[in-house]
């Protein structure tokens, strides 16, 4: 068990940036402290957030009373003593480094001895920061992108005395928060600002050599990285002297070429503002600028990752969750063609005495691997953790072989257990809804079906195999990610885990398992519940039904796994003849004894119950056809053999897909539309 704890947060500095991180405590349910110099600061902070809220809940985003909760969990105070309490505290003042390290001496006088105290520099090493700290050792950074209250990456970053226990309690806080975290080195401009601000820069340095202007340099920017502001748009919205601020520390640390383009010196220096973004744009120069701020992410993207600052898929993370890049860089590294992404780099670097990392410039194969699927080894466990958090996570080909390589090195490792595990707010959240519909307009079935087999022969893999096999749920198990839990032997979950099979609310029915393991976990009535309503599950029902074996705090998820790891494997569950308590009784027997047709037809009775009233509702609301067939499935699958039912269902694939409902469910899906489905009676007389 870690010796830190994660109950109560607080962040020093009420600025723009300290008052979102707050926000984003405080919505995810953890108390936060919000302190400054003085109570207008406070006030001025807290008033950030209370004007953030009523802006979520004008679009909608919160209720009117969860917007009133988050902002009760906030407390401003002027006392620094108050910060004793605190398990984590987050420092977001002004980038001034005796001020950072005033703040770090102060917290020593004030924190708990085992509090984790964490920087959210962005231009200064922790090491620098916490110098000054009383316990270096507890000292970490937490590098949060803006808007924190919306953007979810933070760049987690141990120092060289850090603990290696508190980087991965600094790691666990970031999770209870629902953020994205990346793994970066304690190095100048960490990983995503390590190519960002030179981006930005090389901008103003296109506009110095004459090659265009502003107008054109932000359209070429936008259409090559397909982002929505330009880099001097950006820079206006952000601050063009932050931009020279970044950039100054980047030279000053690494090398002339990161310095700050001429241009933006005088900019700021000759005190002109804003960059006047009007002019009309010249298409001609496009490819002139598009190649040199490719030129320049590419070279930056790949000697960051030779000198070990941030892995190939944290720099692709990063840009597409902290900065809203449709691709990473090292996507749009292997679209161009890694020889023509160098020869980029080159052309850019070479005026500056630099040399293409070898990365790119020789990368054996003239492809880099990018990992959706990540082995690792981590004492006694094997890990296999999905790395895809901006699409949650989703099952597609790709991630299916991955993974299925991935489980393959795990077996063969001679670790004690296996553990599946993710990165981002979901565990894994479905499968891509696109591939399906795609497939389904071109008349194709077989990829489909292709794609089901190999996911079913994986999921065979895992129960009752050479090591157990442990699901640690962090987040959404939702679809897939919900039948690959069902598949492992052990199931150990956060508190913010949630499952779910929506499947018959798109047209189709669990296909990788679902309507033959579920059973066999929760019972036959529960399991036609969670199946026909689509309702989700919290980690704490998950539990009550079987679903899950085990709910931990954030902090305790991987020694969790290791205790379920010594257990050894469970080759099979009987299924539970019996509800798990009297408080799922109504539910269980309602589902015991009537069938679909009679339920949709308004012939069961609910007696008023406001749980079965919700299931009545929530099954009208889904495809008829598909509701049948999943009866179909879960009634034959519960008088067989568990392999039997598995090839049951997935001979029941063609037949549910190439139903017209379940095009219209998942175009219905990706359009963020009501679908309309067929009617029960050419449901059941069709």
């Amino acid at each position: 068990m870690s010796r830190y704890r994660l109950e109560t947060f607080a962040v020093v500095g009420a600025g723009n940036m300290g008052s979102g991180i707050a926000q984003k405590i405080a919505t995810e349910g953890f108390p936060v402290l919000l302190l400054d110099l003085d109570q207008e600061k406070v006030e001025r902070g807290i008033g950030i957030v209370r004007r953030m809220l009523d802006e979520g809940v004008e679009r909608k985003v919160f209720r009117p009373e969860q917007a009133e909760a988050i902002l009760g969990r906030i407390r401003g105070t002027t006392d620094w003593n108050d910060l004793a309490e605190a398990d984590l505290v987050v420092e977001a003042v002004f980038e001034d480094l005796d001020v950072k390290r005033d703040v770090f001496r102060r917290l020593g006088e004030v924190c708990r001895p085992e509090a984790l105290l964490a920087t959210n520099t962005s231009s200064f090493r922790v090491a620098d920061v916490a110098a000054a700290a009383a316990h270096p050792e507890r000292v970490l950074g937490l590098h949060y992108f803006y808007h924190p209250a919306k953007n979810r990456l933070v760049e987690v970053v141990g120092h060289a005395g850090t603990d290696p226990a508190a980087v991965e309690a600094g790691w666990a806080s970031q999770e209870a928060i629902a953020k994205t975290p990346i793994a970066s080195a304690d190095a100048p401009g960490f990983v995503v600002n390590r190519y960002f601000v030179p981006w930005v820069n090389e901008a103003v340095r296109i506009l110095d050599d004459g090659v265009a202007d502003v107008a054109t340099i932000e359209w070429a920017a936008k259409q090559a990285f397909g982002v929505g502001m330009g880099p001097f748009q950006l820079m206006n919205v952000t601050g063009v002297p932050i931009s020279l601020h970044a950039a100054t520390t980047l030279g000053r640390e690494l090398h002339p070429f990161y310095a700050p383009a001429k241009g933006l010196v005088e900019q700021v220096e000759g005190g002109k503002g804003d960059w006047d973004l009007s002019g009309e744009v010249d298409e001609s120069r496009y490819q002139a600028v598009a190649d040199r701020m490719m030129g320049v992410v590419f070279y930056v993207a790949a000697a960051l990752v030779s000198e070990g600052v941030g892995t190939v898929e944290d720099v692709d993370i990063g840009a597409r969750v902290g900065l809203r890049w449709p691709k990473g860089p090292f996507q749009m590294i292997n679209e161009r063609g890694v020889p023509e992404a160098a020869e980029l780099a080159r052309r850019v670097v070479e005026p500056w005495g630099l040399e293409v990392p070898n990365l790119i410039a020789n990368p054996g194969d003239r492809h880099i691997r990018i990992r959706l699927v990540r082995f690792e080894e981590r004492g006694d466990l094997a890990y296999v953790r999905f790395q895809r958090p901006d699409a949650l996570n989703a099952l597609n080909v790709r991630v299916g072989v991955q993974l299925t390589n991935a489980i393959e090195r795990a077996r063969v490792s001679g670790k004690k257990g296996l553990v599946l595990a993710a990165t981002g707010k979901a565990f894994v959240a479905g499968a891509d809804i696109k591939f399906f519909v795609d497939n389904l307009e071109k008349g194709a079935f077989e990829p489909i079906y292709h794609f089901a087999r190999v996911g079913h022969d994986v999921f065979r893999s895992l129960n009752g195999k050479r090591q157990p096999s442990i699901a640690r749920v962090q987040g959404l198990a939702l679809g897939g990610g919900c039948e690959l839990t069902l598949a492992c032997d052990f199931v150990v979950v956060s508190p913010k885990a949630t499952f779910g099979l929506p499947e018959t609310g798109i047209g189709i029915v669990p296909g990788l398992g679902g309507t033959q393991r579920l059973p066999r976990r929760i019972g036959l009535p529960l399991a036609k519940w969670m199946v026909y309503t689509g309702e989700m599950v919290g980690a704490k029902q998950a539990v009550e039904i079987g679903l899950a074996d085990e709910v931990v705090d954030f902090l305790d998820l991987d020694e969790a796994c290791a205790r379920y790891a010594e257990r050894g494997r469970q080759p099979g569950r009987k299924a539970p003849q019996e509800p798990p308590s009297e408080e799922w009784r109504p539910l269980w027997d309602f589902f015991a004894n009537h069938r679909v047709e009679a339920i949709l037809n308004g012939e069961a009775d609910t007696g008023g119950d406001p749980r079965l009233e919700r299931a009545v509702k929530k099954m009208g609301q889904k495809s008829p056809h598909a509701l049948l067939a999943a009866e179909r499935l879960l009634d034959a699958g519960a008088e067989m053999e568990l392999e039997e039912g598995l090839d049951l269902e997935l001979d029941a694939l063609k037949e549910v897909f190439l139903h017209a409902d379940a095009l219209e469910g998942m175009k219905a899906l990706l359009e963020r539309r009501r679908p309309e489905f067929q009617p029960l009676r050419e449901a059941v007389h069709g």
